[in-house]
C-alpha cells in the first residue's frame, strides 16, 4: 500500500504512488519555463549566443538545437529523453518545447515527467543587417568602369554575375555614368569579386586602402578598402585599328577589324579575309587600340549586289579563319542616299546571311574623319570605303514575339534615359544572334508572351525554347502555412 494515500501500489523503493511521488518531488524544478530567443527580421535568422546567427526554418533540427542550448545548464541534472514542437502559429511569436525528462529521486525510484517550455520570440536586428541598412557603412568597394558610351560589356557581365550569385555578399550597388559599384563588409568578398571580373572580361585593377582607425593597445587596424577594375573600352560591333606591331603578331591580320565578341578576351575578324584573334586583357593593356567610331555613327546600307568569295590563299603566317562567317565582296548603296548613283564596294564577313536587297549597318570610312593614331599613318588604300557590322530587321516586331527575359541586379540609379533602353534592346538582339553568348547566362522563359512557333527562317534569329529556363515563383513559403508542409 502507498505510504501516503493507502493505495495498492506494485512494489517500489519509494513506497509510494506516482501521483504522491509527484506532489513530493518535482524533477523539473530549477527548469525556465518561459525563455527568449532574438530574431532577425530582415535575414530571417536566429541569434545563437554569444554572437552567432543561424538559419533555421520552423521545427528544424537546428532550431530544435538552439532551443536546448538556450537550457542546457538547467538539463544537466536530469536526463533528457525526448523533446519535439508542439505546433504554433507561425505569425505568433511563439515557439512550445515538449520535453520528456527523467531524475532519480526518493530511495533510488526513477521518475519520469513531461511538461512544456515556452519561447518568446524577439527581433532585434543582426550586425550584417544593421550595415546594410546604415548605406554608407562598408569596409571594401569594387569599383568596375569602362570608358564606353554602350553598355553592352556591363549588361554581359550582369547576367554572369547573377548566373553565379556573385552579388549576394554585396551592401549595396550602384550604378553611376562610366559603371558600378559593388560595397562589401569585408575584403575577402572583394577581393573575390575582382577575382571573379579578371577571369570573366579582359580588365585590369589595382588597389587601395585608407586607415580608418588603429588601437595601440591590441594592435588592430581598420581599414577600408578601394579596388578599381577598368575593363578593356571595347565593346561588341566595334571597328578598331589595330597597331602594325600588334597586327603582325596577330598572323599579319589586317589593321582594320571588327569585334564580333567580348567574353574573358577581344574576338576579332577581319572582314576582308575571314581571319581571326583573340586579344586578352595583358596584351590590349601592352599593345592599347581604340573603336573608331560610337553606335550612333553607324548607318543603314541597302545590299545592291553580293557574291561569295571562295576560299582565299593564305599568307605567310596567316592564322585560322572563322567557320562560322562566309566572306563576300558587295556592292552598297546609302538608304539616305537612294536617289543617287553613288554605291560603295566593299568586303564583308557576313556573306552567310546577307542577300540583294537586305538592309545592313555599317559604318563609312570613305566620308569620315578618322582621329586615330594608327589610322592617320596607314595607306589609304589599304582603308575600305565600308565596314558592314550586321544584318538590320524590325525592332518592333522583334520586341513583340521576344518570348524570353532575363534578371537585372537590384541596384541603386541614378536615372535610366531612353539611351540606356535603346542599348539593352541592343544587347538583347545580340543575345539572339550569337550563340557563344546566350551559353554563359540565364535566359527565362516569359510566360506573358504566347509561345510561336521558332522554325520561322525568314524572320530575325530567334532563342529556342529548349535553350530557356522556367522561371521560380513560391507562392507559399515554409513555415506551416496552407498547402506548405512543415519542416521536420
Amino acid at each position: 500500500l502507498c505510504c501516503q494515500c493507502g493505495v495498492p501500489i506494485p512494489p517500489n523503493p519509494a513506497n509510494m504512488c506516482v501521483a504522491c511521488l509527484r506532489c513530493q518531488v518535482d524533477i523539473t524544478e530549477g527548469i525556465p519555463k518561459q525563455v527568449t530567443v532574438h530574431f532577425c527580421k530582415q535575414c530571417e535568422r536566429y541569434l545563437q549566443p554569444p554572437g552567432t546567427w543561424i538559419q533555421c526554418t520552423l521545427e528544424s533540427r537546428e532550431l530544435l538545437a538552439l532551443c536546448l542550448k538556450k537550457i542546457k545548464a538547467s538539463l544537466s541534472r536530469v536526463r533528457l529523453i525526448d523533446a519535439g514542437f508542439i505546433w504554433t502559429e507561425p505569425h505568433s511569436k511563439r515557439l512550445k518545447l515538449k520535453l520528456t525528462v527523467q531524475k532519480e529521486v526518493i530511495n533510488g525510484a526513477v521518475l519520469q515527467q513531461v511538461f512544456v517550455v515556452e519561447y518568446m520570440v524577439q527581433s532585434q536586428m543582426c550586425e550584417d543587417c544593421h550595415r546594410v541598412e546604415a548605406k554608407d557603412f562598408w569596409k571594401a568597394v569594387v569599383q568596375v568602369r569602362q570608358k564606353t558610351l554602350h553598355k553592352k560589356t556591363f549588361y554581359y557581365l550582369e547576367q554572369l554575375i547573377l548566373k553565379h550569385r556573385l552579388h549576394q555578399n554585396t551592401l549595396r550597388i550602384k550604378e553611376i555614368h562610366d559603371g558600378l559599384d559593388f560595397y562589401y563588409s569585408s575584403k575577402q568578398h572583394a577581393q573575390k569579386m575582382v577575382d571573379f571580373l579578371q577571369c570573366t572580361v579582359p580588365a585590369r585593377s589595382k588597389s587601395s586602402q585608407r586607415l580608418i582607425s588603429h588601437d595601440i593597445h591590441s594592435n588592430v587596424y581598420n581599414y577600408k578598402s578601394t579596388f578599381s577594375v577598368e575593363i578593356v573600352p571595347i565593346c561588341k560591333d566595334n571597328v578598331v585599328c589595330l597597331s602594325p606591331k600588334l597586327a603582325q603578331s596577330l598572323g599579319n591580320m589586317s589593321q582594320i577589324c571588327v569585334c564580333i565578341r567580348v567574353t574573358s578576351t577581344i574576338h576579332l575578324i577581319d572582314p576582308s579575309t575571314l581571319q581571326i584573334a583573340e586579344i586578352d586583357g595583358n596584351t590590349y593593356w601592352r599593345h592599347p587600340f581604340n573603336s573608331l567610331f560610337q553606335p550612333k555613327q553607324l548607318e543603314e546600307f541597302i545590299v545592291m549586289d553580293i557574291n561569295r568569295v571562295q576560299e582565299k590563299r593564305k599568307g605567310a603566317g596567316a592564322g585560322a579563319r572563322s567557320n562560322k562567317h562566309a566572306l563576300a565582296e558587295a556592292w552598297v548603296q546609302k538608304t539616305s542616299e537612294l536617289n543617287t548613283d553613288h554605291q560603295y564596294f566593299c568586303c564583308t564577313h557576313l556573306g552567310h546571311i546577307l542577300n540583294p536587297g537586305d538592309l545592313v549597318l555599317g559604318f563609312d570610312l570613305a566620308n569620315c574623319n578618322l582621329n586615330d593614331e594608327f589610322a592617320n599613318k596607314m595607306n589609304p588604300q589599304h582603308i575600305p570605303d565600308v565596314v558592314l557590322i550586321k544584318k538590320s530587321y524590325d525592332r518592333t516586331k522583334r520586341q513583340r514575339r521576344r518570348n524570353w527575359k532575363l534578371k537585372e541586379l537590384e541596384r541603386d540609379r541614378e536615372g535610366m534615359d531612353t539611351d540606356d533602353e535603346r542599348q539593352y534592346q541592343d544587347f538583347l538582339e545580340d543575345l539572339e544572334e550569337d550563340e557563344a553568348i546566350r551559353k554563359n547566362i540565364n535566359i527565362y522563359r516569359n510566360s506573358d508572351v504566347p509561345v510561336e512557333s521558332d522554325t520561322d527562317d525568314d524572320g530575325p534569329p530567334r532563342i529556342s525554347l529548349a535553350e530557356m529556363l522556367e522561371d521560380l515563383h513560391i507562392s507559399q513559403d515554409a513555415t506551416g502555412g496552407e498547402g506548405a508542409s512543415m519542416m521536420t
